[in-house]
């Protein structure tokens, strides 16, 4: 990991994060190359897992498969994720793996970088611009995109997963007609 996608997490932290909020976060790609995020998310309201395809420092799941991770559905309120994505080679079900465990309602942070030189972990797949962020988040998972933006190395990608009221009253109008 480098500097600025430290401090660009550090500022997801800062700005969307309520500190008093008890909040279960899941780390994406955790495994110690170089640096990990874990000092941001030292709050005694917060549970911090760091989760990767490969046991090792800063692992505490080694996910079952690469696009089958293995975790409860809509468990983590915060899922965050960075400079992993670039290594992932079907990013659509990466991605749905991030939608299916966070919760409705909660928050993801994607830090991947833009322009870099080529790195091997186990591969090196990808460069993500705001257009494919933009894809992933929003066209993929269908989330509210509220922040996607270029600094230094790395496009970050900051969205919400929506309720879905529309579906809920869909079903109860359903139920309602068929007694």
């Amino acid at each position: 990991m480098h500097e600025s996608s430290y401090e660009r997490m550090r500022e997801f932290v800062l700005k969307y994060l309520n500190p008093r909020k008890k909040l279960k976060i899941l780390d994406v790609g955790s495994y110690d190359v170089g640096g990990n995020y874990k000092k941001l998310f030292d709050n005694p309201n917060w549970e911090y897992y760091g989760g990767d395809i490969a046991s090792g420092p800063n692992v505490d799941t080694v996910f079952k498969k690469p696009y089958d991770w293995g975790l409860k559905p809509e468990s983590f309120d915060v899922i965050i994720s960075g400079q992993c994505l670039e290594h992932v080679e079907d990013t659509k079900e990466w991605i749905m793996q991030i939608n299916k465990a966070l919760k409705t309602g909660g928050l993801v942070c994607i830090i991947a970088p833009w322009i870099w030189r080529e790195h091997k972990y186990p591969v090196d797949c990808w460069r993500i611009l705001p257009d494919g962020m933009n894809f992933l988040l929003k066209k993929v998972c269908g989330f509210k995109i509220l922040k996607i933006f270029i600094k230094e190395n790395d496009c970050v990608g900051i969205a919400k997963k929506p309720h879905k009221p529309i579906k809920k009253i869909k079903k109860i109008i359903t139920q309602i007609f068929k007694k």
